[in-house]
């Protein structure tokens, strides 16, 4: 028999009994989201760094002319998301067998640290093509604790959350990856402001990836802090946890296949739209709009910090009306508009600002409820798992490549607009994964059925019930 019940009709069936929930004290909730929060930013903030200096990058670690060495420095950056499906392999198991805490402080020590020696490596100059081969070596480390780090620290979010305010809650950690990318672009644009051009090239990039040690540090002191999820210690406490990775591979696979999917598919839809937006488009601005570098990196940085605005709102929102009305209005929105918000960004400095503050807020709903939405996907006891492998798998075929297809594509067929087709294509694929989903908004994840079907815990009241005197 299937491990997967079929929703009842509905986004939300009616059950018997409501379930009243034990939420954590503010402050450790206050705890959980910073200490899941900071992954996340240290994460994009190596994204934002690398993305930006990439000029930087190329021309002091790789050999031959501006542009194959900057070729090669965008292959490198792209080798991180082809081992990130590998690290959701070792990491996703071992986040269900032995607890989410304990992963995640490996991960964003071996993170960090792949991002601070990326700032240390000798230059071509210095130790020839030893300097790529280290970088490369670097960037593989990184993808291979991101693999665990971004499926561990939703799951660790949602799993503290009580599930009345989950969507809400868990949009902080989106507000990490917005705030990690935005910083670490802010710190090299800053660094590229007040240094001359031989300083940068000489030594100043190298400064921003050094930020990420304290980062990491901060990251592992705040999770230290804190005891495993709640959640996580009653499946424990019950004995329900996986035992072996042979079973729990043929467990996940056999049982849950369809949520994979599912998974996969609007994670297609979700960062074909964020790695379009947020890592191609300075080099769209600059190579088919004509801005200027700067204004080119101007752009995304504005469109960003509007983002981050509306993140709590958009959370907050999705535990009222639900997770799936939002990613249906983002969807639909980004379909119809994706094109002329294109055309907009066509014509000016001004038209490219608006054009992509549309876009972006039009995507807020998905980015806002990823911690909400695909965790919940899952039973406890192959969450983790279930979301990284299925997270990476897709991440690393569609998101990671959404700039060089965009980027080959218009170049192929001569139309500055095929990055909204692109962003078109992911969002049907989104849709039709969307349709079979659960409603989860306000559904206890605890235990092993999958949340939002007919087995498993009733959604909890929206507000919690008066204590009994």
């Amino acid at each position: 028999m299937d491990a997967e019940t079929q929703p009842a009709k509905g986004s939300q069936p009616p059950r018997a009994t409501p379930t009243v929930e034990v939420e954590q004290s503010p402050a450790v909730l206050r705890k959980a989201i910073a200490a899941s929060a900071i992954g996340n930013a240290t994460e994009w903030f190596d994204y934002g760094i690398y993305a930006y200096g990439v000029t930087y990058i190329s021309a002091a670690i790789f050999p031959g002319d501006t542009q194959s060495a900057t070729l090669l420095a965008l292959m490198t950056f792209a080798v991180s998301f082809l081992v990130r499906p590998l690290g959701g392999l070792v990491w996703g198991p071992l986040g269900d067998r032995l607890g989410r805490k304990h992963v995640l402080a490996i991960t964003i020590l071996m993170m960090s640290g792949a991002t601070l020696c990326a700032g240390l490596v000798p230059s071509f100059h210095t130790i020839g093509y030893w300097a790529p081969a280290l970088l490369v070596v670097l960037r593989m480390i990184q993808g291979f604790s991101t693999g665990g780090e971004y499926g561990g620290a939703a799951t660790f979010m949602a799993e503290y959350a009580p599930s009345r305010k989950r969507g809400f809650l868990g949009s902080f950690l989106e507000f990490g990856t917005l705030s990690g990318f935005s910083a670490g672009a802010l710190l090299m644009l800053f660094f590229t402001l007040v240094l001359s051009d031989d300083q940068m090239h000489s030594w100043g990039w190298r400064l921003p990836f050094l930020v990420a040690a304290p980062l990491g540090l901060v990251g592992v002191y705040l999770r230290s802090r804190l005891e495993d999820t709640p959640v996580f210690r009653e499946l424990e406490a019950k004995g329900q946890k996986e035992e072996q990775t042979a079973t729990q591979f043929k467990d996940l696979l056999a049982g849950y296949w369809r949520p994979i999917l599912r998974l996969g598919g609007m994670v297609i839809a979700l960062n074909v739209v964020n790695y379009t937006l947020l890592t191609y488009m300075p080099t769209y601005l600059e190579k088919e709009i004509g801005l200027s570098s700067d204004q080119s990196l101007i752009v995304p940085i504005i469109g960003m910090l509007a983002m981050m605005v509306f993140l709590p709102f958009a959370g907050r929102m999705s535990d009222r009306v639900g997770r799936k009305p939002l990613w249906w209005a983002s969807l639909a929105g980004l379909f119809v508009f994706g094109t002329p918000m294109f055309m907009l960004m066509g014509t000016n400095l001004a038209g490219a600002i608006i054009g992509f503050a549309v876009l972006g807020l039009l995507y807020v709903p998905q980015l806002a409820t990823i911690s909400a939405t695909f965790p919940a996907m899952f039973p406890t006891h192959v969450r983790y798992a279930g979301f990284a492998i299925a997270y990476n798998v897709s991440t690393s075929l569609f998101g990671g490549t959404a700039p060089a297809v965009n980027d080959w594509l218009t170049e192929k067929l001569g139309n500055s607009l095929v990055p909204a087709y692109y962003m078109m294509a992911a969002c049907v694929i989104g849709a039709i994964a969307l349709v079979r989903v659960p409603e989860t908004s306000r559904c206890p994840i605890n235990g092993t059925e999958i949340p939002g079907t007919e087995d498993a815990p009733p959604p909890v009241a929206l507000e919690p019930e008066p204590a009994k005197a």
